[in-house]
């Protein structure tokens, strides 16, 4: 039968060299094939690879069995073992009150539900943070919790609400952050430690806090302007003050001293009286009469300085003090030479 005589242009041709191909070289190239196939799968499945910055947790039937740090690892192929790689060694933020771009970090975008809080004083305030931490456990990280991320940004949330809930608007605004942010710390610290979730805080920053209005915003401007300007004064005034303080304390020590030989002067006075006085009543002693006499004539004329006086002796031993002259006129006309005393004779 032939076919070519319907069909023109169609023409069987039967070469003499042509072979029918081999079914056993075809089964031959597939089972090659299939085990190249085969190598790949299983290489690629036996290895991997772990960065500086990563942990892998190695998994065995999905059970932990251990954690490989930065280098190439093996493992059992077929998922048989599996690497969850973690970033271990980088520090990552949490953003709350406002969200940044990585293409542009400057610009952000404010989020008012989560920076409105209330003070302790009952006032309306925006506080935009964030909270750095690090992945400190990885197998607690992956197998702890569930999301641990969004356990961390509600625990910080819930923190600095509660410490700015107990301070005061002029704090958060002004002085205060460098505590609110201590305090926050501290706090949200001791719960990672209680929730285990494998993760560590690095920090928590208030990148800025301000009053919910205009108005608001211009009167604690006028507060802190006053505040620096107060300042100012008393650095002004701590500046005059060590200016002065140097001629005060000079004048100080120099009235210090002056007393001091005051003082001085009147103990050696007093002691060179009272060695008088005891010489005297050594004396006294001696001739209670003569030193007695002696000491009633000097305070004669002691006590009425330019006046003349005579004393009497002739009568029966009796002193007898006769003024000549006028008290008053030598009041008007006072003599010139000392007072002295004078015998009488009958």
């Amino acid at each position: 039968m032939d076919f070519g005589k319907g069909f023109p242009g169609f023409q069987v041709q039967q070469g003499q060299n042509s072979k029918p191909t081999d079914p056993k070289i075809i089964k031959r190239y597939i089972i090659i094939g299939v085990v190249v196939a085969l190598l790949i799968a299983i290489g690629s499945t036996t290895w991997f690879t772990v960065d500086d910055k990563q942990q892998a947790v190695v998994t065995t039937f999905g059970k932990v069995s251990r954690v490989a740090d930065a280098g190439v690892h093996f493992m059992l192929p077929f998922g048989i073992q599996q690497a969850h790689k973690v970033d271990s060694n980088v520090y990552q933020r949490i953003e709350l009150g406002y969200r940044t771009t990585a293409l542009s970090p400057d610009n952000y975008t404010l989020v008012g539900n989560e920076s409105m809080m209330i003070t302790g004083d009952y006032n309306i305030v925006n506080v935009e943070f964030f909270v750095e931490f690090k992945v400190s456990d990885p197998v607690k990280y992956l197998y702890s919790s569930y999301e641990p991320e969004i356990i961390l940004r509600n625990l910080s949330q819930s923190q600095i609400r509660n410490v700015v809930g107990s301070t005061g608007v002029d704090s958060v605004l002004t002085d205060g952050k460098e505590a609110i942010q201590m305090q926050v710390r501290e706090l949200i610290t001791e719960l990672l430690k209680v929730y285990d979730i494998g993760l560590i805080l690095t920090d928590v920053k208030i990148q800025d806090s301000e009053p919910p209005t205009d108005e608001v915003v211009y009167a604690f401007k006028a507060v802190e302007t006053a505040k620096q300007n107060a300042e100012t004064v008393i650095n002004e005034a701590r500046a005059y003050q060590n200016s002065k303080l140097p001629a005060a304390n000079a004048n100080a020590d120099k009235l210090t001293q002056n007393a001091e030989y005051l003082k001085q002067k009147r103990v050696n006075e007093a002691i060179q009286q009272v060695a008088m006085f005891e010489a005297r009543y050594t004396q006294y002693e001696l001739n209670p009469d003569i030193t007695r006499s002696r000491m009633y004539y000097e305070t004669l004329s002691t006590t009425l300085p330019g006046v003349k006086l005579y004393i009497d002796l002739t009568q029966g031993g009796v002193q007898k003090l006769l003024p000549i002259e006028s008290f008053t006129d030598m009041v008007e006309a006072p003599q010139t030479q000392p007072a002295g005393t004078q015998g009488g004779t009958n």
